[in-house]
C-alpha cells in the first residue's frame, strides 16, 4: 500500500499541502481531482521527494520513503509522470522507452519492447520518429508507457489530458485502464478532467488549497454534489 500521512508540503515559507492523507492499495486505481494550483502537483512532487520541502510520512507497504532520494523512491515501485511529460526531444521514441529500464526494482523484470508496444500499439509505428516530431497526444501516450516500462508498483500521472485532442483522450483512457489491469499497477491520476478521471479510476480525493476537502467512491462523489460546486466549479 501506498501510503500517506499528515504531509505537509512547502516552497521556502509558503505552505502547499496542510496534513494530506492519502491511501492507495495495491491495484488499486484513485483520481485526485481540483482546480489547478489546488496542490495536485505537489502532492505528487511529495510522493517522490521531488521539490518541494515536506513533513509527514510516505510509506510504501509499511516502509518509509520520507528520508530516501527521489531515485530510491522510484526503485522502489513508483512512476511519476508529471505535467510536462518530459519527452527526451533528442531520443527516438523507442529509446524514450528503454532509458526506463534505469528506475526498474532491484531483480525486478522490465517490459521488453514487444510488451509496452502491444500495450500501445501507437508506439510501435513512431518508434523511430523523434520526440520533438510527436504530438501532444503521442506524447503522452509515450511518457505513460514509458512510466510502465519498468513495471511500477504505482504509476502516478500528473493532468494527462492537458493539451490533448478530446478523440485521443477518449483512446488514451482507454489504453491506460488496460495496460494498467494488464500489469497489475496501481493507478493514481490527478486530473482537472472529471470525465477522464472518473473512466480511469474506482475512488476519488478532492483537493481544495492544499487539503483533502472530499474522499470516497464515485457514487459518493455523485451523491454529494455540492463538493463539485464548491470545489470543482471554475
Amino acid at each position: 500500500m501506498l501510503e500517506l500521512r499528515r504531509i505537509s508540503a512547502f516552497y521556502g515559507d509558503s505552505l502547499a499541502l496542510n496534513g494530506v492523507n492519502l491511501r492507495v492499495q495495491p491495484r488499486q486505481s484513485v483520481a485526485i481531482l481540483g482546480r489547478n494550483g489546488a496542490g495536485k502537483s505537489t502532492l505528487f512532487k511529495s510522493i517522490v521527494g521531488g521539490g518541494p520541502s515536506v513533513r509527514g510520512e510516505v510509506l510504501l507497504d509499511g516502509l518509509s520513503l520520507t528520508r530516501r532520494a527521489t531515485h530510491e523512491r522510484i526503485r522502489a515501485g513508483i512512476a511519476f509522470v508529471p505535467e510536462d511529460r518530459r519527452i527526451f526531444p533528442h531520443l527516438t521514441v523507442e529509446e524514450n522507452l528503454k532509458i526506463a529500464r534505469h528506475g526498474a526494482r532491484s531483480g525486478h523484470e522490465c517490459q521488453d519492447m514487444q510488451q509496452s508496444y502491444q500495450l500501445f500499439p501507437l508506439l510501435a509505428d513512431l518508434k523511430a520518429r523523434m520526440g520533438t516530431q510527436l504530438s501532444g497526444g503521442q506524447q503522452q501516450i509515450l511518457a505513460v508507457a514509458r512510466g510502465m516500462m519498468a513495471r511500477p508498483q504505482y504509476l502516478l500521472l500528473d493532468e494527462p489530458t492537458e493539451g490533448v485532442a478530446p478523440l485521443i483522450v477518449q483512446q488514451m483512457a482507454e489504453q491506460i485502464v488496460r495496460a494498467c489491469a494488464q500489469e497489475s499497477i496501481a493507478l493514481v491520476v490527478a486530473e482537472q478532467n472529471v470525465w477522464f478521471a472518473r473512466q480511469c479510476s474506482e475512488y476519488v480525493y478532492v483537493i481544495d488549497t492544499g487539503q483533502v476537502v472530499f474522499d470516497g467512491t464515485w457514487e459518493d462523489y455523485d451523491a454529494n454534489p455540492q463538493v463539485a460546486e464548491k470545489y470543482l466549479a471554475i
